[in-house]
């Protein structure tokens, strides 16, 4: 079977405090914010921070029944989920289903950046919440 996996898009970290975070990551290491969006379905505000040609996702909730928020209050600060860039999301969706894993999304979503994104459950990723990520062409552009 060939990969459905392209690539690492990014990692995600859950913090309370998305400017103390980011003011961090410049002081401590000098990375920047290339992206700043509010995800509004949810519940949620980013900063992308870019490494190589992928993410750090720092991310903060923006109301307080969010899946962020849910994870700040049960497991504090940390990593939150690994997102995969994949050619096609659907198919990736399906092949992931068809394998009996669990899905968050039956169907493909918008996320940020103007991707198409669906999430596989954690009890069936060895605990991991993934993020299948499918980049439109003019996103994927910036990665060259």
């Amino acid at each position: 079977m060939e990969s459905l996996l392209t690539d690492i898009d990014h990692v995600a970290i859950a913090v309370h405090d998305l400017d103390a975070a980011v003011a961090w990551y410049a002081e401590t290491m000098g990375a920047k914010v290339v992206h700043r969006e509010d995800v509004v379905s949810d519940g949620v505000r980013e900063a992308l921070i870019r490494v190589g040609d992928s993410y750090i996702q720092l991310l903060t909730p923006t109301r307080a029944d969010s899946t962020v928020a849910a994870f700040l209050e049960r497991r504090g600060e940390g990593l939150h989920h690994v997102g995969y860039r994949v050619a096609n999301c659907s198919e990736a969706l399906d092949a992931v289903r068809a394998s009996g894993a669990r899905v968050i999304d039956e169907v493909p979503r918008p996320g940020s950046r103007a991707t198409t994104i669906a999430f596989v459950h954690p009890t069936t990723s060895f605990g991991t919440l993934i993020e299948l990520v499918e980049e439109s062409v003019s996103t994927s552009s910036t990665h060259q």
